[in-house]
């Protein structure tokens, strides 16, 4: 079920299909990376923001993360 609703979430925002729950949005830099996971914080949504050194330079990221406890709804 994590991973139907992993992708419910790519299909909506027109990704590729996910091979796992876990879903990256490449961002480029950290700091978009930071205003989104900020923004959807805002919003109740917890989204980890990855960022070099974790990735390379360039490839920061969102990483949405899904559960068989996600709702339609909620994504």
């Amino acid at each position: 079920q994590a991973v139907a609703n992993a992708s419910v979430f790519c299909d909506a925002l027109g990704l590729p299909t996910p091979h796992s729950a876990i879903v990256p949005v490449m961002l480029g830099t950290p700091e978009r990376a930071l205003a989104a996971s900020a923004m959807l914080a805002e919003a109740g949504i917890e989204v980890i923001a990855i960022r070099p050194p974790t990735v390379p330079p360039g490839t920061a990221r969102l990483r949405f993360a899904f559960t068989c406890h996600h709702r339609a709804e909620d994504i």
